[in-house]
């Protein structure tokens, strides 16, 4: 069925599929017995889904990458899909438009998808509000209550030697409203960003965070986002600042600049296309070679999140026998539907 449904929306523009599709499910879920049917359709519950990961409990091991909803406006539809955890964002201090459109492009034959959307986003303190709206409508009791984590970034406009202070605005006004934090200097789509991955730069950030972090009476786990284009060396110098700065967690990856391994695209449309980071299936070796690097060097002592081109609970196995802990879907929810985290969770059970 919903093949059918997505060959329809795929003559449309993607982006405002995206927030076309969402408001559908959220007027769903906001009607009489509305979200207990989607519920009753998606969120797939049985023994054995359940994960203990960095101190927090996960219902199941399926998230939601950051990048779908970036503004928290989605939690009570997501949370019907049955999703185990969402990470919104990536949340900078001040409201952002983004890069220009169209920045968002759907490659079929690849299964994949190339955005430069730029950390869009309503700022900081609107998402605070969204998540305080999630925090009051969740039970205290409810033991299978989604995970939220909250992905950050910096502005555009604030240089790199400034960026710690945009990581740190961001850390401290979501610090009460989200579960767990992931620091995102690996997105293809701000100019610069990436630099920040080099070992001297990430260990001003960090640091920094951690520290605050300590300030706290319960600390809340510290991850961090790396791209599928670093260099051994440059992995080599995460894995050590990570193990140095005793960070939660690894999220690997992000988008790839990279377009060697789409094979069905058409070379003329992906020149048309231009600049942005490549996700999908064209990514997901690579993520699997990063996830089973990571796990090696660190013999499992830093948890990683796998993410990159995962569509199905055969896609999800290999991300677990790499050593992942948990997992994260972006472009396979927009090609599999919503569906997707029931999908994995049956396939992992069975």
């Amino acid at each position: 069925m919903y093949q059918f449904i997505r060959k329809c929306l795929f003559f449309f523009d993607p982006e405002k599929v995206h927030y076309f599709s969402m408001d559908v499910l959220g007027v769903i879920a906001k009607i009489p017995f509305g979200k207990k049917r989607l519920q009753k359709s998606f969120d797939y519950k049985a023994d054995g889904l359940s994960r203990e990961v960095f101190g927090l409990h996960f219902k199941n091991p399926v998230g939601l990458a950051a990048g779908f909803d970036k503004n928290a406006l989605y939690l009570n539809e997501l949370d019907a899909l049955g999703f185990g955890f969402v990470e919104i964002g990536t949340v900078t201090p001040l409201p952002q438009e983004g890069n220009e459109k169209p920045r968002l492009f759907r490659l079929p034959g690849d299964k994949a998808i190339i955005n430069r959307m730029g950390f869009n986003n309503f700022g900081v303190k609107a998402v605070v509000e969204q998540l305080k709206k999630w925090k009051l409508s969740r039970k205290k009791s409810d033991s299978d209550a989604m995970i939220i984590g909250g992905n950050i970034g910096k502005n555009k406009v604030t240089s790199n030697e400034e960026a710690w202070r945009d990581y740190e605005t961001c850390f401290i006004a979501l610090y009460d409203y989200v579960d767990y934090f992931v620091v995102n200097v690996s997105s293809p789509n701000t100019p610069g960003l990436r630099e920040l991955q080099e070992k001297e730069s990430l260990r001003k950030i960090l640091s920094h965070l951690q520290a605050i972090n300590r300030t706290k009476i319960s600390l809340k786990p510290l991850l961090l986002k790396i791209s599928p284009d670093l260099s051994e060396r440059q992995l080599n110098d995460i894995v050590d600042l990570a193990m140095e700065l005793q960070l939660d967690g690894i999220v690997a990856t992000n988008t790839t600049v990279s377009r060697e391994k789409l094979s069905s695209t058409p070379p003329a449309e992906i020149e048309k296309i231009g600049a942005g980071g490549l996700s999908g299936k064209p990514v997901k070796e690579r993520s699997d070679e990063v996830v089973r690097y990571i796990h090696s060097k660190t013999k499992g002592k830093i948890p990683v999140i796998g993410s990159g081109g995962i569509f199905t609970a055969e896609d999800a196995k290999d991300k677990f026998n790499a050593g992942a802990e948990l997992i994260q879907v972006w472009t396979g929810f927009i090609y599999e539907g919503p569906a997707i985290a029931k999908n994995i969770c049956k396939g992992l059970v069975k």
